[in-house]
């Protein structure tokens, strides 16, 4: 029993011997430069960055908005019909604008892969009005392919304002998308994108909606959303030239004497600048579309009702066009010291089977002042200036509120060059 033990000992001391010969063999034959590589004297190696930030707002709201949505400005959201949700006056807060991200670079011998994942407390969709998980980017890349969940190339990102208010310029092309992208071309802060996009889209029934024969009326979206940009970007600033077009299907499911099912092609053209003034930066957008309302930052449905005239297809579906306007100016006082002050505007081409309390415009301004005690820290009050007009009633309604903020970031990196 000793014996066995003993050759037990000795051949597994043997076998670990040889092994890390093998390994010595295989680490000095990796130290070998092959013909066409690069040796770096200080080669990058995995890094990992964790970044977020805590943030409260609270504020009080003149007039009143959609309860689900207390602490946003949006001109959708406001009453289409008077003291529609209730009367006048509401104080808010809430720490939903709190979230937490991490940035991955690994190097490969196929370049570096770029990861990012973050998400906030913002709930929306069904959880509208919740602090919960909501998702923001799940995204990696390497060379020019590039998936996941991110920014839609059709907007620009930079166009959004320092303001302190979520949901942003409601006349703003934003739209965090699922894509597969292509980047063929970049250098320094230019370059061309173009993306596959997960399409979707919303349809407005208008005075039929309660009718039974159309509550078989099903979405359908057999192609892929197509959106690309170009961006040319300089000292002074940036410009970019965005694009989408996207296919809409619907089939009536019902069987029946009348076929309501039909299609339309959506598109839109987005123009975009950043423009650096000293110390400041002029945040400008102007877009067009039909049918592309699922990007816009707040704006009803894609596809609207329309009268045909004909008793055995009564209604036909129009992609609504719209035009969205966003101008703001970020001012840089000191370093201690910024403010922000704009205004966007959004207007729908309604068909003319929509509701007549169906949305037609939306206005939003706003303006703040925000003190910055420390790089990470900035805390301060905004203005804030919203109005909805309807379709067709005359009516409209508006909204002001007066909201504080105050932020906390964190940023810290793990890894990186030695």
């Amino acid at each position: 029993m000793k014996h066995t033990h003993r050759f037990t000992k000795w051949r597994a001391a043997s076998l670990l011997a040889a092994g890390c010969v093998l390994m010595t063999t295989a680490v000095r034959a990796q130290d070998v430069p092959s013909e066409g590589t690069i040796l770096l004297d200080n080669p990058p190696s995995a890094r990992l960055d964790i970044y977020g930030h805590a943030m409260l707002d609270m504020g009080y709201e003149a007039n009143q908005s959609d309860p689900d949505w207390f602490d946003v400005a949006r001109p959708s959201k406001l009453p289409s019909f008077t003291d529609e949700f209730g009367k006048n006056g509401n104080f808010f807060a809430g720490v939903r604008q709190s979230r937490l991200g991490f940035k991955g670079y690994m190097p490969t011998k196929l370049g570096e892969v770029k990861t990012i994942f973050e998400f906030e407390l913002f709930g929306t969709g069904v959880d509208a009005g919740q602090t919960t998980f909501r998702l923001r980017h799940a995204w990696g890349e390497l060379g020019q392919i590039g998936a996941g969940q991110t920014w839609s190339p059709y907007m620009d990102p930079d166009v959004f304002p320092n303001s302190i208010e979520y949901w942003g310029p409601n006349g703003m092309v934003f739209f965090r998308n699922v894509q597969l992208r292509w980047t063929p071309w970049k250098e320094g802060g230019s370059d061309l994108a173009i993306a596959l996009e997960r399409p979707g889209a919303s349809g407005d029934a208008g005075v039929y909606s309660d009718r039974i024969g159309l509550q078989g009326v099903k979405a359908r979206f057999p192609l892929p959303d197509l959106s690309a940009h170009y961006r040319y970007a300089d000292k002074w600033g940036h410009v970019q030239l965005a694009g989408i077009v996207r296919d809409i299907k619907w089939d009536d499911t019902v069987k029946d004497n009348v076929d309501v099912s039909g299609h339309v092609t959506g598109w839109g053209v987005n123009l975009s600048s950043n423009i650096n003034i000293a110390k400041n930066v002029l945040r400008l957008q102007v877009k067009y579309g039909q049918g592309d309302e699922n990007y816009m930052n707040d704006a009803p449905a894609d596809v609207g009702a329309e009268h045909t005239g004909d008793p055995n297809k009564p209604l036909r579906g129009k992609a609504l066009g719209n035009i969205g306007v966003v101008a703001f100016f970020d001012l840089n006082w000191s370093d201690t010291w910024t403010s922000t002050v704009g205004y966007s505007y959004a207007k729908i081409d309604n068909s003319d089977a929509q509701d007549p309390s169906a949305f037609k415009k939306g206005q939003y301004a706003l303006g703040n002042i925000l003190y910055h005690p420390v790089p990470n820290v900035f805390l301060g009050p905004e203005v804030q200036w919203v109005k909805r007009d309807n379709f067709s009633d005359g009516f409209s309604s508006r909204d002001v509120r007066v909201q504080f903020s105050a932020k906390y970031n964190f940023n810290f990196s793990i890894g990186g060059k030695s």
